[in-house]
C-alpha cells in the first residue's frame, strides 16, 4: 500500500499534566484540533501508525544514543512518567512486530536505524498517543530521532529518514500513517521554560507547510539553539514527516501556551 496520513503535534507533558493551568480558550481550541486530528487519522484506516519522537533519556543515554531508532515488538509500555504527574495511565500499548520488521528492513537499505524489542515510551508518545489514539486501536511503531545528546545526526539525515520511511511504506501491503511529534522553539529543564517564539514558530511551520526542502534543510544547531532553545532541535521529527509525505501542509492550530512551555501545534500534510 502506501503512506495514509501524516501530521505533526505537540508533545510537552504540561499538556496533560497540568491543563487546569492553561487559558482555557487557547486549551479547548488546542484540544479540539487535536480531537479533529485523531478523526482524520482514524478515517485513513491504518494499520499502523508510526510515532517518531525525541527520546528524552528514558532508554538511550550517553553510552548508546542512536540517531534513529524504530520499535520491532507486539507491544510497548508506557509512559515512563508517573502516572499522578503525567496523568496518562501506564499500560501495554500493542504494536504489530511483523509491519515493523518488513519496514525496519527497508528502512535499513537507506539510513542506518537502530531496532528496538524493548521500550518504555515517554511523554515524547504518551501525549500524542493520548489524544490521537486513545483506546489503542490502532497498533504504533515509535520512533526515535536523537535531538538530545550532542553530537546530533545532521538534520539532511532526518529528511533522508523520512523518505526512507516512505519508500519502506509504499513497499508493503498495510496502511501506514506517520505521525512526528515535538517542539517547535522552546527551552525545556531551564531558566528559560515557558519562554516561546512565535515568530520562529510561525516562519518554521509556514516553511514545512510549503514543504520547502531547501528550507528547512538550511537550519544549523548553532542558529536552531540561539533562537529557539534546546527544545528546537526536535525540528528534526516535523522534517521527517515532510520527507516522508511530499505534499503540501495545513496548520490547524498553533498557539503560544506558555504553561505547556511550548507552541501548540497540530498540523496535517497531504500524501503526494
Amino acid at each position: 500500500m502506501s503512506l495514509i496520513f501524516a501530521g505533526i503535534c505537540s508533545h510537552a507533558p504540561g499538556i496533560t499534566a497540568r491543563p487546569e493551568t492553561a487559558e482555557k480558550s487557547l486549551r479547548d481550541g488546542f484540544y479540539a484540533s487535536l480531537d479533529r486530528m485523531r478523526d482524520e487519522l482514524k478515517a485513513s484506516r491504518p494499520d499502523v501508525l508510526i510515532v517518531v519522537a525525541a527520546e528524552h533519556f528514558g532508554n538511550f543515554f550517553m553510552n548508546n544514543m542512536p540517531a534513529f531508532a524504530l520499535g520491532m515488538g507486539n507491544g510497548f509500555h508506557g509512559p515512563i512518567e508517573d502516572e499522578a504527574f503525567l496523568k496518562i495511565k501506564k499500560r501495554k500499548a500493542p504494536s504489530d512486530r511483523r509491519i515493523a520488521q518488513k519496514l525496519i528492513e527497508i528502512v535499513q537499505q537507506d539510513v542506518d536505524v537502530a531496532f528496538c524489542e524493548e521500550w518504555t515510551f515517554d511523554h515524547g508518545i504518551a501525549v500524542p498517543l493520548h489524544f490521537l489514539n486513545p483506546d489503542d486501536e490502532i497498533p504504533f511503531i515509535p520512533g526515535h530521532i536523537n535531538c538530545q545528546a550532542p553530537p546530533l545526526p545532521p538534520i539532511r539525515r532526518a529528511w533522508a529518514f523520512g523518505e526512507a520511511i516512505r519508500k519502506a511504506a509504499d513497499a508493503i501491503p498495510e496502511r501506514v500513517a506517520l505521525v512526528g511529534t515535538g517542539g517547535i522553539s522552546h527551552w525545556p529543564a531551564t531558566p528559560d521554560s515557558g519562554r516561546i517564539d512565535e515568530a520562529w514558530d510561525r516562519d518554521f511551520l509556514d516553511k514545512w507547510a510549503r514543504n520547502d526542502k531547501q528550507a528547512l534543510l538550511s537550519y544549523t544547531d548553532a542558529d536552531v539553539y540561539r533562537d529557539a532553545g534546546p527544545g528546537g532541535f526536535e525540528i528534526r521529527t516535523l522534517t521527517t514527516v515532510a520527507a516522508a509525505a511530499r505534499g503540501r501542509g495545513t496548520v490547524h492550530f498553533y498557539a503560544p501556551i506558555p504553561v505547556f512551555a511550548v507552541g501548540c501545534t497540530t498540523a496535517t500534510m497531504s500524501i503526494a
